[in-house]
């Protein structure tokens, strides 16, 4: 049996309920921007405009806020930032100003000069 820290355990299992799961207006016609800001900060994007959500339905942004800090802070978890840039996916600045943010960017960086060498 493989034995996989519970970070990693916890990561593999919210990548998969985004790629599973109902899709960004479904959750606006049930309210859930809770979800819809969680997906954005796990994703490592920059935080929608309330125009940009607007569009989606009737917007509850404190739940969105919410949601997004709760992705932000996983996805700032400076032990998956080298993965992250190895991967190829681009880091849009979002854990600036947050307590390992600094960590994260240099370990993103890593990963990322190493994926733009092949």
């Amino acid at each position: 049996m493989i034995n996989f820290p519970n970070w990693l355990a916890g990561m593999a299992i919210s990548l998969l309920l985004l790629g599973c799961s109902a899709s960004e207006q479904s959750l606006a016609t049930q309210g859930d921007w809770y979800q819809i800001g969680y997906r954005d900060g796990i994703a490592g994007h920059q935080q929608r405009s309330y125009q940009a959500l607007h569009k989606l339905g009737a917007v509850q942004l404190a739940d969105y806020d919410e949601g997004y800090d709760d992705g932000v802070t996983q996805y700032c978890n400076p032990d998956f930032a080298y993965q992250i840039g190895l991967s190829g996916q681009y880091y849009d600045g979002v854990c600036a100003g947050t307590p390992a943010g600094n960590r994260f960017r240099m370990e993103w960086q890593r990963g990322w000069d190493q994926y733009t060498s092949h």
